[in-house]
């Protein structure tokens, strides 16, 4: 996964900008570069989020969620492993990452 993650953002640097000969093929080219870095960037946070997990499984809290202490359900532990939230408390957190941008506004 390491590989995959330097391989997305990689790819994104060495996008050659020169090569671009009208304005659709430089949207086109902005766009890979730019999809590239989504790329890597979320193989990244997936891999500090597993990393994290194994972390409570050596400290003995894997399965029980960060904010509330309460199980997470083995459907959602199977579902997504690295998990750190039980169901209603990811509700939440995703509830406040969708207004978050409302109130920078």
């Amino acid at each position: 996964m390491i590989e995959e993650i330097a391989r997305s953002r990689n790819g994104g640097r060495e996008a050659r900008s020169a090569e671009v000969e009208d304005p659709i093929d430089l949207v086109t080219s902005s766009e890979q570069v730019t999809q590239q870095f989504q790329v890597g960037s979320i193989e990244s946070d997936m891999l500090e989020q597993v990393r994290a997990a194994l972390q409570r499984i050596d400290d003995g809290t894997y399965g029980i969620c960060i904010d509330c202490g309460r199980p997470i359900g083995e459907a959602r532990l199977n579902a997504i492993p690295w998990t750190p939230y039980c169901l209603e408390d990811q509700e939440k957190h995703d509830r406040q990452e969708k207004e978050a941008p409302l109130l920078g506004s």
